[in-house]
Parts: structure tokens; C-alpha cells; sequence
């Protein structure tokens, strides 16, 4: 943003452009990106949390997990796919909000021919940590990687950051 625009903003305001934004790709499944908008460590806060945009490609997916300290807000605004929800699915299209108490098991699927875009709101926050600790850094402009894995430690990652414990009955998108 133009540095004449910013130095207008009032103490505390924090705004930012697209192309502003931490940015991570994502290893397999989701296959996609993450850019983090607002967290403590962007912008002071006195309620911290965090807030940015996930994409997952198409065949991708957020594989099935809990927060067990944290509550969590999707907005969709891009593409189609499902969430699964304590067993349940439902159908993913633009503009579908969605509410999750801690504890409440979820994963989000993109059986679309595009592109799934949503927003992401977590309370408090930390999910940004767990982006930046098992992605890759992306820049505006960048091209897309080749799929690469997890890191071996990533359910050390998850219990460090905004995960509850490894759930070992994940609903596998592939046979169901």
C-alpha cells in the first residue's frame, strides 16, 4: 500500500493489500495456500486472533481435526466442495458460513474443478503458526510448486500450535 495512504491510517488500524500478506503453500493433501490478513505478531490486538484466506486445489482437502482451545469461523467465497462435520456433510458453495465450537471434529474437501477459497477466523489465535511451520514461503507472482509432503514432525506442529490430539478414525475423503 502507498506509504502516503498508510501514514493517514490511525494509530492501531491495520490495513493491508493481497499482495502485502504473509503467504505459505501448503504441503499434501490440501495442495494449495494460505495468506495470513491479521494476527498479534501483523498488528496489536487486546482479544488475539488470527484471519486470513486458505485455498485448496481441486482433489485437495483439509484432512478431519479438532481444536481443543480454540474457536474457529469459514466463510467460503470461492469454488465448491463439502465439509464433514462431526460425521455430517455438508455441501460447500460461496457465501456458506460456518461455526466451530472447540472440540467439534471437521474437514473441508474440494471435490470441485476449481479452485476452494474461504476465510478463516481463529480464537484464539495460532492457526498462522501451524501455516508458517509446515508450509513454504509464497511470494506474489510465484508458480505453483510440485506437491510436497507434510514434515515428519507435523503432529508435534499441530499440539504445539491450535490442534487437538492426532484422531486415529480420520474420515478418509478418498473412500467415502
Amino acid at each position: 500500500m502507498e506509504d502516503a495512504i498508510k501514514s493517514a491510517i490511525p494509530a492501531g488500524v491495520h490495513v493491508s493489500g493481497p499482495d502485502e500478506r504473509e503467504s505459505y503453500w501448503q504441503p499434501v493433501p490440501a495442495n494449495g495456500h494460505v495468506d495470513v490478513a491479521l494476527a498479534p505478531h501483523i498488528v496489536p490486538m487486546e482479544s488475539p486472533f488470527g484471519m486470513g484466506t486458505q485455498s485448496v486445489a481441486p482433489g485437495g482437502y483439509v484432512r478431519e481435526h479438532t481444536h481443543d482451545r480454540n474457536e474457529e469461523a469459514v466463510y467460503i467465497i470461492e469454488g465448491h466442495g463439502r465439509a464433514v462435520i462431526d460425521g455430517k456433510e455438508f455441501p460447500l458453495v460461496p457465501d456458506t458460513a460456518i461455526f466451530l465450537p472447540k472440540n467439534v471434529r471437521h474437514m473441508f474437501i474440494n471435490d470441485g474443478d476449481t479452485r476452494l477459497r474461504w476465510v478463516w477466523l481463529i480464537v484464539p489465535n495460532g492457526l498462522e503458526d501451524f501455516f508458517r511451520q509446515i508450509g513454504k514461503p509464497r511470494k506474489p507472482g510465484d508458480r505453483v510448486p510440485s506437491n510436497f509432503p507434510r514434515p515428519e514432525n507435523v503432529l508435534e506442529i499441530e499440539r504445539q500450535t491450535v490442534f487437538g490430539a492426532d484422531l486415529k478414525d480420520k474420515f478418509d475423503p478418498l473412500k467415502n
